[in-house]
């Protein structure tokens, strides 16, 4: 889910309130994405570049020998006014498409905006007038998707296509060419996706999208994003097809069984079981067109920190879901968190890749969790690759919760970021930060990962912004290496008896302290949490607040985990060492370059794939919480590497669209 709290209290990072066998299907009359053009073009055609999302590009112009040499090629500003008058300001998070020589990006306020790709030179804008006065509880977009009619000639209207999900919940399918609305798609080309829910959101702010749809063989799939914590039953997280032609609904999934007969109905109990709302999918699904298969990453249902209304392991939500593209039908699903307590959505979009192990080639789907793990689970199976065990996690203390008493730990594969946060661990910058850092933790409940929230305050490692989180997995197939950039700060959470809130104090404390309240209406508790730090927002984890780690995918092992970023840009003396709290994903290249943005500090930087060793960094007008891309337009052409840098609040306030490429020979 994504957070829109009964009280907006601001938080020292505003990013805080962010968590069977195979068939061939049917093909319909569609081109599949183009990895590489027959005019030599290297295209970038979808959100992680394939429908699988493995945000590898086989390109090698850019070196590791000459990335140091990288400057700014074009920058595009977007002119959107990145403030709002109502809940969070914008976000600019967009991953732009190159397909067909044009560049497609699209804007927190649903703008798509196409440009040339050589020299961000805009040839045509769409606007659908979302209202920044809704007041969105995570206001951006992420990208756009694309699909080409081959059923239609070269040259027609519509024959690509280019769908935009808005973040007031409608879908659009305009004219790749032109920018205007495909007819016969939907009500004069959009579809509104806030209608047709088994729980309707009681506001246009409490039901979003903030991600681009998957496109697989006809059939366009779109997740959701709920607001977080308001209430037991919020806006329901169906998973919906929706013909890439005409628009017309062609099935529904919901991650709440609803069904006696389904495999999951009793792992959801109690009386309000049923109309829970949320385990929504608000992360990029990604697909495999032949296998006629969409890979869904489910959040936590509603509330996230209180469970009693939901007793059971509550399947489907916080989990990895298989379902066929063509009739939604449910092939597997894996669950990552069993019960979900902590906000630990599935944030990281899966990645479709093939492992090399013990001599075989295995089709797997790589899901990297806020709890700070990655599992290798078999793409047609769901089985796990590296061995998956049950351990006991502590139970809850607080009246009325049934925390499930284990939790799923890979084998294998070491914890991307820290499970534990002991004592004498508890880090500050001064003395007197230390001091008043210990005092904190010591009157929190701190028993490791899956320690459940309680009446008298928990420390929660890793927080609800991870571990890993929305900016995934990029994987290196050849070398067979994933690259995750995680989060390394504690978060502290308590529920409090609803009679006990006073709301003007709660008020004067999140002015003072930085703590978010949400209502959670049909439990007994309100919720109030912040990161870890000191009344001032100084940290009390020990850096690095923030880490990029690469894992050898044929063996399971850390190959190297580095700091990600600085958090120079509010503290200037803080040395590189600590790292940056970060929101953005990487890409790999075939020259073994990694590309990321994703810190706070205004830049973005090259490493090595072997090393983890910098090679390069190339400053920005603002942070760039955006996943880069890169691509060639043509044979012999340069390549681009592009990324979106700005938004509003700790990130630097931009609306700047960059592309760096090597000089011109």
């Amino acid at each position: 889910m994504r957070a829109t709290p009964i009280l907006v209290l601001r938080p020292i990072l505003p990013f805080m309130m962010l968590g069977a066998a195979s068939c061939q299907a049917s093909r319909s009359s569609e081109s599949p994405v183009v990895i590489q053009s027959d005019s030599g073009a290297v295209e970038w055609g979808a959100y992680g570049r394939d429908p699988g999302g493995e945000r590898h590009a086989p390109l090698d112009e850019i070196t590791r020998q000459n990335v140091s040499r990288l400057t700014v090629a074009w920058t595009f500003n977007t002119g959107e006014d990145m403030t709002a008058p109502r809940g969070r300001d914008p976000a600019l998070e967009t991953t732009p498409l190159m397909v067909d020589g044009t560049l497609f990006i699209s804007t927190p306020r649903g703008r798509v905006i196409a440009l040339d790709p050589e020299t961000g030179s805009e040839r045509w804008r769409f606007d659908p007038r979302v209202d920044p006065a809704l007041g969105f509880g995570d206001f951006t977009s992420r990208g756009v998707s694309t699909w080409v009619d081959s059923a239609r000639t070269d040259g027609a209207p519509c024959r690509r296509r280019i769908f935009m999900a808005t973040v007031d919940a409608r879908l659009f399918a305009l004219d790749a060419a032109t920018g205007t609305s495909c007819e016969g798609f939907g009500v004069d080309g959009s579809i509104d996706l806030s209608q047709g829910l088994r729980n309707p959101p009681d506001s246009r702010s409490e039901y979003e999208m903030t991600s681009p749809p998957a496109v697989i063989n006809g059939v366009v799939v779109t997740g959701s994003a709920v607001a977080d914590n308001g209430r037991t039953a919020m806006a329901s997280g169906e998973v919906r097809g929706w013909d890439a032609r005409t628009g017309a609904l062609r099935w529904t999934w919901d991650p709440v069984p609803q069904a006696p007969d389904d495999e999951a109905y009793d792992d959801w109990r109690g009386a309000s079981a049923r109309s829970t709302g949320a385990a929504n999918a608000w992360s990029v699904i990604v697909s495999d067109p032949a296998r006629d298969m969409v890979f869904v990453p489910t959040g936590s249902p509603s509330p996230d920190y209180y469970g009693g209304e939901r007793i059971g392991s509550n399947r489907y939500a916080n989990s990895v879901v298989a379902l066929r593209g063509s009739t939604g039908a449910l092939v597997w699903s894996f669950q990552t968190v069993h019960h979900d307590l902590w906000d630990f959505d599935n944030a990281a979009p899966p990645a479709l890749t093939t492992v090399r192990r013990n001599g075989a080639e295995i089709p797997v789907v790589l899901q990297a969790t806020k709890s700070g793990m990655l599992f290798v689970l078999h793409r047609e199976t769901g089985e796990p690759v590296f061995p998956v065990e049950e351990r006991p996690v502590p139970a809850s203390t607080v009246p009325g919760e049934r925390a499930w008493p284990t939790q799923p730990f890979p084998v294998g594969i070491a914890p991307l970021s820290p499970h534990e946060f002991p004592t004498d661990s508890v880090w500050g910058a001064t003395p007197a930060d230390l001091a008043e850092c210990r005092a904190l933790a010591a009157s929190l409940r701190n028993e490791g990962v899956f320690t459940p929230p309680s009446l008298e305050g928990t420390l929660q490692m890793p927080s609800n912004i991870g571990g890993a989180h929305w900016g995934g997995v990029a994987v290196d197939p050849a070398r067979q290496i994933a690259v995750v950039p995680v989060n390394r700060v504690a978060t502290v959470v308590q529920l409090i008896p609803r009679e006990q809130v006073d709301r003007d104090e709660a008020q004067r404390e999140a002015g003072r302290m930085g703590y978010e309240y949400a209502p959670m209406r049909g439990t007994p508790y309100v919720m109030r949490r912040r990161l870890f730090t000191t009344q001032a927002r100084a940290f009390c984890t020990p850096p690095p607040f923030g880490a990029l780690v690469a894992v050898d995918l044929s063996t399971g092992a850390h190959k190297w985990n580095v700091p990600l970023g600085t958090i120079q840009s509010l503290v200037p003396q803080a040395p590189s060492e600590w790292g940056s709290p970060n929101l953005g994903g990487a890409i790999t290249t075939r020259s073994g370059v990694v590309f990321i943005g994703a810190a706070l500090d205004h830049a973005i930087r090259a490493y090595d794939i072997d090393t983890g060793r910098e090679l390069w960094k190339g400053a920005l007008p603002a942070g760039a919480r955006a996943t880069p891309m890169t691509y060639r337009v043509r044979e012999g052409g340069r390549q681009f590497v592009v990324i979106a840098a700005g938004g509003s609040d700790v990130f630097g306030t931009g609306d700047a669209i960059v592309a760096f490429a090597l000089p011109p020979e």
